[in-house]
Parts: C-alpha cells; structure tokens; sequence
C-alpha cells in the first residue's frame, strides 16, 4: 500500500520508517523544508531513530521525504501526526486543520485517512471529517474511510516501542475500523479496537490525565512530607511494597514534554467551553504542577540561606540537566528550564549542563560542559534536574558543596538533599 504519513515528528518518523519495513511504500510528508532536507540526506533528528534506520529505508526506496504535497496523490492510508499545541491556555488543533485541508486535495474513493494527534473528544468526527468531505466532496464513511489511533510513544523508552505498545484503532463505520486496524496490524503487534472514535480519543487523553493527576498528588506528598520532617521517597519505597491497589509515582521539579502539561487541559478545556462543566481535579493538577518548579527555586533557597548564609542573588549555581526526561533531547514544556529561568531572574549565575542539548538548542540557556574547565567545587549548589544516565553522580556526591536532588535520584547525605 502507499502510506502517507503526515508529520515526521517524534511520532511520525518512527511510524513512517515502521511502515517502510513493513512492506509498504511511505511518504513521509513534512512541509519543514530544513526537516525535510535532513530526512533526504538520511540524518535522523529524531533520538528513538538511528540514521543508519532511516539510511536503510532510504536506500530501499520504500520511504520517501517530501515537502511537496503532490507527494500525497494516490494514497491508500494517511496518518495525521501532527502537533496540538496549547495557545493562550487553549487547544490548537491548527496543524490538525491544515493537514485535513491538504489531504482533501488528495483524497480519493476507498482511501483511509486516520488521525494519530491528541485531542479532545470529537475533534475526528466534528473537525477533521467535514474538512475532508468539504475538500474532496466525498462522504466519510460511504466514499472514503476515517479513523483515529492514539499515539503511544514514549521518547527515550527502549523497552516500549511503536512495534510492541498495544494501538488502539477505532473507526467511523465497521468497515472504517476494518481498514484502520488492517493497516496498523501490519506494523505493530497488538491492535485494541475501540467501539467509538470518542472512546478513543478520551482513552488517549485520559491516560495522560492519570499520569497528570497521580504525579500532583506525589508532588504535594512531598511538600508535606517536608514540612513534617519525613523522608517522602522512603515512605514510597514502603508503600509500593503493597502487591495490590497501589502504583508508584515520584515527585520531581514538574511535569513537562508534549503530553503531560497539555493533554489534561484539551479535555478540562472541551468539557467546560462545550458543557460549561469544570474539570475540577485536572484544574487543581495543573496548579500544584505547574507551581513546582517555583517550590524547587524555594528549597534552593532556603538550603543557600540556611547552610551558607546567603542568598540566591550573586550565587553561583550549577542546574544538571535541562530536558523534561532523562535519556533525551527534548525540552518541550521543561520544568527544569522553568527553575533555571527563575533562578536567573533571581540574579543567580546559573551554569546548566545537557548531553542530550547542543549548544543553542535550548532557548535563552547557554550550556556548559567539561571544556569549560569548571568543577562541581566551583559551584555554591549543584541542583540535579534532570538525571542522565551520562552525569557522574558518586562524584556529584564527593564534590559539590551542597546538592539540591530534585529527582530522589542520589543517596542522602549530609550536603545532599533530595525534594
């Protein structure tokens, strides 16, 4: 079949290449000319994805980057993955618009189009759908086939890829989710049919909402635990012991990255501008996360001022990582950028070291690394924001004056502190 993959994001690449190895023939439209060209050239911006994956694909002639839409023309199956921001605290769903347009030019009788980007219940049935029919004036579900999959990637995780994360498929029509899950079935290997579209995209946005809600409840538990002199990490290694009715979450400095800070708001968001209804505990998730970066700078704070005698004014402080999640690039969202932005307006020197982030890939954060010719003794306090596995942390330990662990990521000591 010919595959359109729209978007060769995080998402979209692994499924486009996934796609070629299967057999298929893929285009793998990306209207960033600058992505695109990297694509041709066979170097893979994306980390899950090694050049040498997508040189193959290339080679083969199976997988084919373009910035051209004409490239679309005689699809089979085409895959929306494309980004849905927040604006002004609300959904975007512009990118999603503009490939339904595009694909509509393209559309022709028996062909499927499937929506893979996270949204709000509704978005393929009230949105996507009559921009294809308007478009291409064929009729959903009689003419042309329409379905959603919710994305599941995890970037970084190597235990859990596209091929072997159970994909939820759902479909307008029986016949609709027939060709949906006919298709994913050929590259991954567990599909789950859904009985709805809105069942689906609520399942995706729900269980990113789970996460959203359980990581605030453990973020507030170590607030508490602090002020009560008791050490949270501990009290979890206890209660996980339970077999039964208990998963373990862990604090850190926030939530960040494309899914956690964003989805829970799509859903609070449609159900109150649709229902007029209030999302009452995602709202309050949202307030305890986003404010955690601001409780990291205070118990900075308060360790410089107690131990040291001074303020956070004219320290010199070393941040450790810049990315949401260690093992990656990715910065999106990043409560650890959020503390080095408070730090710095507080007129703290911050110094931040990323292995995964080049130089200038991170916005405003010059980045420091062994070349400099700094040590960790240089530094007033180190605080560990995000823990890659590249970081050194028994010497972190032997070193650094005074250590802010935001992660539970280093044995407590005397000068080494976890949140």
């Amino acid at each position: 079949m010919h595959i359109c993959v729209l978007g060769q994001g995080y998402v979209g690449l692994p499924l486009a290449l996934s796609a070629a190895e299967a057999g298929h023939v893929v285009t793998g439209y990306e209207p960033d000319r600058e992505r695109c060209d990297k694509l041709v050239s066979g170097m893979s911006y994306v980390e899950d994805i090694p050049s040498d994956r997508l040189k193959a694909v290339l080679s083969s002639g199976a997988y084919r980057p373009g910035s051209d839409p004409k490239g679309l023309k005689g699809f089979d199956v085409a895959v929306i993955t494309v980004p849905t921001p927040l604006t002004d605290r609300a959904p975007d769903l512009t990118c999603v618009r503009e490939a339904g347009r595009t694909l509509a030019m393209w559309l022709e009788p028996g062909a499927t189009v499937v929506l893979e980007s996270t949204t709000h219940p509704g978005t393929t049935r009230d949105v996507l759908i009559p921009l294809l029919e308007e478009g291409s004036g064929l009729i959903a579900g009689r003419d042309f086939h329409v379905g959603f999959s919710p994305e599941r990637i995890d970037p970084g995780n190597a235990d859990w890829r596209l091929e072997n994360t159970p994909k939820i498929v759902a479909g307008l029509t029986d016949a609709c989710l027939h060709r949906v899950k006919t298709f994913y079935d050929s590259v991954t290997d567990v599909t789950v049919p859904a009985s709805g579209l809105e069942e689906a995209e609520l399942a995706k946005v729900f269980e990113n909402t789970y996460r959203h809600v359980n990581i605030a409840l453990v973020n507030e538990l170590s607030r508490m635990a602090h002020t009560l002199g008791v050490d949270v990490w501990h009290t979890l290694e206890l209660a996980a012991t339970k077999p039964f009715g208990f998963t373990k979450f862990l604090p850190g400095p926030g939530v960040g990255g494309h899914c956690l800070p964003i989805d829970p708001v799509y859903l609070s968001h449609h159900v109150k501008a649709r229902h007029g209804q209030t999302f009452r505990l995602i709202e309050l998730a949202q307030d305890i996360n986003e404010s955690q970066p601001d409780y990291v700078v205070r118990r900075l704070q308060d360790a410089l001022s107690s131990r040291f005698r001074r303020s956070v004014h004219g320290a010199r402080i070393l941040a450790l990582g810049a990315a949401y999640k260690p093992g990656t690039s990715d910065a999106r969202q990043s409560p650890a950028v959020q503390v080095i932005d408070r730090l710095r307006a507080m007129g703290a020197e911050v110094v931040v070291v990323d292995p995964h982030l080049p130089d200038g890939s991170c916005r405003h954060i010059p980045f420091a690394g062994a070349a400099s010719g700094e040590s960790v003794a240089d530094f007033d306090a180190v605080v560990l924001l995000t823990p890659h596995a590249e970081f050194d942390l028994a010497q972190l330990a032997d070193e650094a004056a005074y250590v802010l662990d935001t992660r539970g990521a280093m044995a407590p000591a005397p000068h080494v502190e976890r949140l």
